[in-house]
Parts: C-alpha cells; sequence; structure tokens
C-alpha cells in the first residue's frame, strides 16, 4: 500500500489503521475524513527529535496550521511540545481555544489587518513573521499603545526556484509573500525595523514552495540566508539569533512519488547551515522548520459513495460520487495527483479506466482523471488517499452542500473530531 498504515483486511476492505473503512461509512455515512492520530504523532516526533538532534535542542517544528486548522490538530501540537505557524486571528483564536500556548506561535501573512496585529498582541503570539513595511508601522504603533516590546522575524524572499508548480512556489524574488534579497529592500526593512523602538528583531524567514521532493533547494536558501545574516553582522552589526526555514517537504500521494526520509533531509540540510556558518564566522541561529502537509496528509483519507457510472463510448468514463470539488478543490486548483481506490472492493481488479466526478453543478468538479479501479456499483465505497492537508481546510458550501464529518482513530477506537455540517448550519448565519 501506499503509506504503512493503510491495508486490507479478510473482506478485501480498506483498513487505516487497522480499522476497517467500509463499517466507518455505514456507520458515519459519507464524505467522511478518517484521520490517523498516531501517524500525525509519529510526524510530529519525527520532525522534533531531528531537529533536536541535527540543529540543536533548541530547534523545533512549528506546525503550518493552514494545512488543517481545528482544535483536535493543536491539542495534539500542545502535547507533541511543537510550535505552530498561523496565518490568521481565526487560527489563532481556534488554538487559544485549544488550550495552546501561543507564545510558541509564529504569526504570517502578507495583509494582518490592525484587528490581527492587535489581537495577537493582546493574546501573546510568539513573533510576527512581517511581510512589509506598512506593517512594521503598525505593529510598531500598536505595541506602543499596548506598552510592550513585540518581537518579530522578517519574512525575506531568497529568490529560490523549487522546480514545483507555480501555484505553490513562494520563494522567488516577485512573490507576493516577503521583502527580496536581491534588490537591496531586506536590509532597508532591516535598518528600518532595528529603529523602532517597540519592536524587536529576533530573525529572519524564508519559504520557497511546497511538495518539493529535491533536497538542493532548501540547502540552497539556507545557504543564502546565513550569507545574508553574516553580511547585515558585517554592516550593521546585528547578527539574527533566529533562522525559519518555513516548510515545502514533499509527501507521497501517489506510487510514483518516492517516501521521504525527514530525518535524513534535515540532517543533510543541517550539514550545510553548520558548514556555513562556521565559514561565516557568525553564530548559529536557532532553527525553526514549520511542516504542515508532511505532518498530517499522509495521516488521512476521505471516504465516498459511488452514485454511478457513465460510459461515453469511443472517448471516457466517469465515476460520480457524493462529494468531490467542495471538500477537496485541490484537482480543480492544482491539478494535484491522488492515489484513488475502491475501499469496498480491494481484491477485485482494477480494469476499469474513469475519471472521478464529484455531485456539483461545475464541469470542472473532479478529483482525477484516468483513474483505474474495478467498475463500481452503486453503494461502493471509494477512497481517495492523502487527503489531511489543504482538504477540509480548503473545503467550501459551494452548492450549499454540507462539509463532512472528520473522524479521528487513536488505538482501534474511532471519535469525531469535527461533526458533519447540517443544513441548519448553512443557514445559521442567513438573515
Amino acid at each position: 500500500m501506499l503509506h504503512e498504515n493503510l491495508t486490507i483486511n479478510e473482506k478485501g476492505h480498506l483498513c487505516i489503521a487497522g480499522v476497517d473503512t467500509v463499517c466507518l461509512a455505514e456507520k458515519y455515512k459519507t464524505p467522511l475524513m478518517v484521520m490517523d492520530e498516531e501517524r500525525i504523532r509519529r510526524n510530529f516526533r519525527v520532525y522534533k527529535n531531528a531537529m533536536a538532534k541535527h540543529f540543536g535542542q533548541d530547534s523545533f517544528p512549528a506546525f503550518a496550521s493552514k494545512a488543517f486548522s481545528c482544535k483536535y490538530i493543536y491539542r495534539i501540537a500542545k502535547e507533541e511540545g511543537v510550535g505552530i505557524d498561523i496565518v490568521s486571528s481565526g487560527e489563532l483564536y481556534t488554538a487559544l481555544e485549544a488550550g495552546f500556548d501561543v507564545s510558541k506561535s509564529f504569526f504570517h501573512g502578507n495583509n494582518k489587518t490592525d484587528f490581527d496585529i492587535e489581537y495577537g498582541i493582546e493574546n501573546g503570539v510568539g513573533h510576527f513573521v512581517v511581510d512589509n513595511m506598512t506593517e512594521l508601522d503598525s505593529i510598531d504603533r500598536i505595541a506602543g499603545e499596548k506598552g510592550i516590546v513585540q518581537p518579530v522575524i522578517i519574512r525575506l524572499t531568497p529568490g529560490i526556484d523549487p522546480h514545483t508548480h507555480a501555484a505553490i512556489t513562494t520563494g522567488q524574488v516577485d512573490s507576493k509573500f516577503g521583502i527580496a534579497i536581491e534588490t537591496g529592500q531586506a536590509t532597508e526593512a532591516v535598518k528600518y525595523t532595528l529603529s523602532r523602538k517597540n519592536i524587536r528583531l529576533d530573525g529572519f524567514h524564508c519559504h520557497i514552495g511546497s511538495q518539493i521532493f529535491d533536497i538542493k533547494p532548501f540547502c540552497d536558501a539556507a545557504k543564502l540566508m546565513i550569507e545574508y545574516i553574516s553580511s547585515l553582522k558585517r554592516e550593521l552589526g546585528y547578527e539574527a539569533s533566529i533562522l525559519n526555514l518555513g516548510g515545502g517537504f514533499g509527501v507521497r500521494y501517489i506510487e510514483a512519488q518516492p517516501e521521504l526520509d525527514y530525518d535524513e533531509f534535515i540532517r543533510l540540510v543541517s550539514v550545510y547551515i553548520d558548514n556555513e556558518v562556521k565559514a561565516s564566522g557568525i553564530k548559529k541561529p536557532q532553527i525553526i522548520m514549520e511542516p504542515g502537509r508532511s505532518i498530517v496528509a499522509d495521516s488521512c483519507l476521505t471516504l465516498y459513495t459511488v452514485g454511478g457510472t457513465k460510459e461515453i463510448s469511443g472517448f471516457k468514463n466517469y465515476a460520480s460520487i457524493d462529494g468531490g470539488m467542495p471538500d477537496n478543490p485541490r484537482y480543480a486548483l492544482y491539478q494535484a495527483d491522488y492515489t484513488i481506490c475502491l475501499a469496498s472492493r480491494m481484491n477485485d481488479k482494477a480494469d476499469f479506466e474513469c475519471t472521478i466526478a464529484g455531485r456539483c453543478c461545475e464541469s470542472g468538479d473532479l478529483l482525477q482523471e484516468g483513474v483505474l479501479i474495478p467498475k463500481p456499483q452503486r453503494g461502493d465505497i471509494l477512497a481517495v488517499l492523502v487527503t489531511g492537508a489543504y482538504n477540509y481546510s480548503m473545503a467550501s458550501n459551494y452548492n450549499r452542500i454540507p462539509r463532512p464529518a472528520v473522524l479521528g482513530i487513536k488505538d482501534g477506537k474511532e471519535f469525531e473530531v469535527i461533526r458533519r455540517e447540517t443544513f441548519a448550519d448553512l443557514v445559521k448565519n442567513d438573515i
């Protein structure tokens, strides 16, 4: 199977964390997302242990909340002793509701409002990740009004092309995110920040993109960032204490993609950083990373019920399901790859090539094309694997379809993480 937490039982049913997905679909109905809690915890521990071992004991991962933000994931993050990366006041509120200590948080965003900044400061956000000069002024003003000195790090764009999908590339000079090193604007921002009396500049952040399977872009980014920190020490006498390298390690969605050894990736980046630090003559900064997809993606699958098939002679076949674009927009947005299987008939011959079509009144509501599965019958349970990241968090109510339930599995027992939305939920804010 694609990942070790997926198996097939004696009934020929797909199982996740040892639990029969067909039984879950019958009990809780579909669409249904099912998350393996032990897999989430295992992924957190891989990062936490590898970073402490290779970067130093003060280094830690900060979970990129946008991948999957809910009270459940923040409670796990709290128990596992990691930080979080948040991108909105809504994510911050959710973390606070879960009892997370947000002094271990990094508040991102290219357009933080005054409300966001005030809300973050009032609730003790650890660091704002500053994206532009106007944000610096707002933080300085609001922190002054509150009578505090607010810690920040500045997001820099190192000009690295990671050769990933254009929509999830973020480190190039002309990105909407961050301040470019190459143009000299980053150094102007550093000088300006150091002159502000209500802001403390602790270091820098960079993020080059997502779904990256090659270690070289990370090493290139680390090299540029260390060189830049060194140049600031020479030019301004300022030495950064934090270097946040963002996230972006790839996750295996299909058989053709490798399953990365994150410990080894982190070790290789650490060797690169250590060599660069030694050559530059600076003190090694505290290293932070912000994994999101690689924490939750492979912990989850989504179950659907097949409605029927349509065979268009000489053209293509369709299999229609009771979910689609509202609970998983990634194929419509990025043509994202997925592994799809017939969970209720895993041992049957997969000889029916089809497009998996969602239920929305939208021609682009597809989950995958060219899929080989046994020819499905109405009522069969279909599974889309590796859906823990950017699925529920990007879900919508398009066509007034309620969002699915999310289950967690721990020690062979299932429990609700997020309840299924009802029709009443759809209209509760209507006037």
